[in-house]
């Protein structure tokens, strides 16, 4: 019988099995994962009628694998947009918050009215932004930071002001280190074709096509009803035959023709055609260190970011500022230890009950990794002192959730698609291994599912090699 092997079992990982169950129902699949729930990053509690997520809260419905697994489980009519009433997001600076200009695609400003009235950047700072449409396109090739990029065509005040804060809600990154190529490419590429981002964002307003008379227009961002868990618990409930093995640690791959042995710590073996590794590339790497030290070397040279999010809720009548939209991102350049707080109940009205106000700060960055070792009481200490300063609220939570993600965040630093090339290269030369997950080709969601789709598909195509039908 047809074996796999599946090392992982957060999205990617599932996304694999899925996939897997799907186009070879008869295969022997064996899904292992080192901790007793599956789901990985995404973990969703719902205690006294909040709904709060420990990691992710929301995938974007351009990518298509997100809303298309959705599909797959039944959970389109769960899905919900973010609020529409009140679509206003807020960045700090000085320790006052501004709004969020509009028109924002890519990271970069597309609508000239919002960015002309903002208070969040000085008038030299918006005159050199302008400047971008007379500065000729860099001709020199090979990798640059996003921050050099931003800073070469918009000036170092947007990049700290705007760019870099919500950058960093998306990577936790340094943006002085995170390759381009790797984040925003898009970026480079309009430079290139267009002369400029500014002469590009012209340019896209001309040839943006009209919408499909009748085609749903989906919001955005997207999340169940009662939280990104129900993605988790639909695809369990679909894996079948797959033997998931909870609780269960791999010690070691190794070759043995014509396949490979998984090592489990416990002393066990799995003997498998074929193995996707869903795990962090610096967990790959050691289960992967004797059978190809090159490809181990590879793997952990992307290097990973420690986070935290502390949920706190209060009855409204406790926060003396009106939750007036999703919540604030804080720059770099503020010296706090939070990088952003989400209003998640204004954000997402349906997980808090009618009355009450639930808040997530984003805790831990590139370069600010050391706040997350401390205990729960002193990350709840200070995200109630950022919560105090900010919006005023001294009372104590009604309700608190911790949750920590030791190295959870993968860098897309300089050199980083190099890196994937020699990551493939090495893969090849094992027919029958696959790696997927947020540290290769995107962090979200959907790029997860899409990765661990990509790897079933793989599996497959190697196991009608090995046996042909």
């Amino acid at each position: 019988m047809n074996s796999i092997a599946i090392i992982g079992g957060g999205i990617a990982g599932l996304a694999a099995a899925h996939r897997l169950t799907r186009l070879v129902p008869d295969a022997s699949i064996t899904l292992i994962e080192a901790e007793d729930r599956l789901g990985g990053k995404i973990v969703t509690d719902r205690a006294a009628g909040f709904v709060i997520e420990g990691g992710p809260d929301t995938f974007l419905s351009l990518k298509p694998r997100g809303l298309g697994l959705c599909r797959e489980l039944g959970l389109e009519t769960r899905l919900h947009g973010t609020n529409e009433t009140i679509r206003r997001t807020y960045v700090m600076r000085g320790g006052r918050l501004y709004e969020l200009p509009e028109g924002l695609t890519g990271l970069i400003p597309s609508r000239f009215g919002p960015m002309a009235k903002t208070g969040l950047i000085s008038p030299l700072g918006k005159l050199r932004m302008g400047l971008d449409y007379l500065i000729p396109p860099r001709a020199a090739n090979g990798d640059e930071s996003l921050a050099s990029f931003v800073e070469r065509r918009l000036g170092r005040e947007l990049y700290d002001r705007l760019i870099e804060p919500l950058m960093s809600g998306i990577y936790a990154g340094d943006g002085e280190q995170l390759s381009l190529a790797a984040t925003f490419p898009q970026l480079r590429q309009t430079e290139l074709e267009h002369g400029g981002l500014i002469r590009g964002m012209l340019a896209a307003k001309k040839t943006t096509p009209a919408p499909k008379p009748g085609a749903k227009k989906w919001a955005a961002f997207l999340t169940p009803t009662t939280g990104l868990a129900e993605i988790v618990e639909a695809l369990a409930q679909r894996l079948g035959a797959v033997d998931v093995r909870l609780g269960t640690r791999v010690a070691c791959v190794e070759s043995m023709p014509p396949g490979f042995a998984v090592r489990l710590e416990r002393g066990e073996s799995i003997t498998a055609d074929s193995i996707i590794f869903a795990t962090p590339s610096f967990a790959t790497a050691d289960l992967i260190a004797d059978l190809d030290s090159r490809l181990a070397t590879a793997l952990r040279g992307i290097p990973y970011v420690s986070t935290a999010t502390v949920s706190a809720a209060y009855p409204l009548a406790d926060i003396p500022r009106p939750l007036d939209g999703y919540g604030y991102i804080i720059p770099r350049t503020e010296n706090r230890a939070i990088l952003a707080c989400t209003w998640t109940s204004t954000k997402f009205p349906h997980r808090a009950p009618e009355g009450y106000g639930l808040i997530r700060a984003f805790v831990g960055r590139a370069g600010q990794e050391d706040v997350v070792n401390g205990s729960d009481d002193d990350l709840l200490a200070l995200v109630r002192d950022e919560l105090r300063r900010t919006l005023g609220i001294t009372a104590a939570p009604m309700l608190s959730r911790v949750f920590r993600w030791p190295k959870a965040m993968p860098q897309y630093t300089l050199g980083h698609t190099s890196r994937l090339a020699l990551i493939d290269e090495r893969l090849a030369s094992h027919p029958g291994l696959f790696a997927a997950g947020n540290a290769y080709r995107g962090i979200g969601i959907p790029d997860c599912i899409a990765s661990g789709e990509q790897a079933a598909e793989g599996a497959v195509k190697t196991l009608s090699e090995i046996i042909p039908a």
